[in-house]
């Protein structure tokens, strides 16, 4: 692999904790990288990569609690991710950053966008920044905390893991397989465990419970893609779009673009057809 398209990994102190980010050379326009819940930062490598060989500083980072990351006991709220990236941009000198958000990630950019609009020239949104987990009918956080408790893994082997992995990802290829299996920490028994602990992943659900992203559309200021993975249950389709739509008659300015038949993962799943849409914005001026 070229050099140039290899990322420096390294650890960068902010706000008391130490971040480990991924990051990719480029005099152009710089781009943030945000995973989503339970993730890591490595799922973002194909697209950083596209960034990177059209000439982007591209960087990607483990949030707190995660990857390789410090896993403080606490500040797993918006406020606190927030706060954590509005550090890491100043730490690294960005210049109003294209932020791009995965998932739960999305949440956390659209909230940053939000809250700090000044310090980025554009969001990306993917699969995400528009979940309202308290949106759909009759749920309660009791509904939600049962539904969306991870499985427990502990003495799982890796190697069934990662077959697990293939048998439901067949269109994924090795690196995409060892991009996702970043999540999780194989032990020296070959068995393994979680990055992101029990308790952190359910203060990080409990936020999202209480986040209402409606309320957050007019406060950004900064023009707006929203990548929407066109699968899943007709229901859960049609409350995402009813949602998405919302959202986009107050942004400011925003696109939408729909990934057919793409994972809730587009980033891993579907990385050329989402870098080449933002780069092909870019390039048209959306961000300005």
């Amino acid at each position: 692999m070229d050099e140039a398209l290899t990322p420096r990994v390294r650890r960068v102190p902010v706000r008391g904790i130490e971040l480990s980010i991924r990051e990719w050379s480029g005099p152009g326009r710089p781009f943030l990288l945000v995973h989503g819940l339970a993730s890591n930062a490595r799922t973002w490598d194909r697209v950083a990569r596209r960034l990177s060989a059209a000439g982007h500083y591209t960087v990607a980072v483990d949030q707190r609690g995660h990857g390789l990351s410090d896993k403080p006991a606490a500040g797993y709220g918006f406020e606190d991710v927030t706060a954590d990236l509005e550090a890491l941009i100043e730490a690294l000198a960005m210049r109003r950053p294209v932020i791009a958000g995965q998932s739960w990630g999305g949440n956390v950019v659209l909230a940053f966008g939000a809250a700090s609009p000044h310090l980025t020239s554009g969001l990306v949104l993917v699969d995400g920044g528009f979940i309202d987990l308290s949106a759909a009918p009759g749920a309660t956080w009791e509904s939600v905390a049962q539904n969306l408790r991870p499985p427990d893994l502990t003495g799982r082997s890796a190697e069934h893991l990662k077959q697990w992995m293939r048998d439901a990802h067949p269109r994924w290829d090795d690196e995409q397989i060892e991009m996702q299996f970043g999540n999780l920490e194989v032990l020296v028994d070959g068995s393994v465990r979680r990055r992101l602990s029990l308790d952190n992943h359910m203060a990080i659900l409990q936020a999202m419970w209480q986040q209402k992203p409606s309320r957050l559309y007019g406060l950004v200021k900064a023009p707006v893609l929203i990548a929407v993975a066109d699968s899943g249950d007709e229901e859960r389709r049609r409350r995402r779009l009813e949602e998405i739509e919302r959202a986009m008659r107050v942004l400011p300015r925003a696109q939408m673009r729909r990934f057919e038949g793409a994972d809730h993962d587009i980033h891993v799943d579907q990385p050329d057809a989402l870098a080449d849409w933002v780069l092909g914005a870019l390039s048209e001026g959306f961000f300005g």
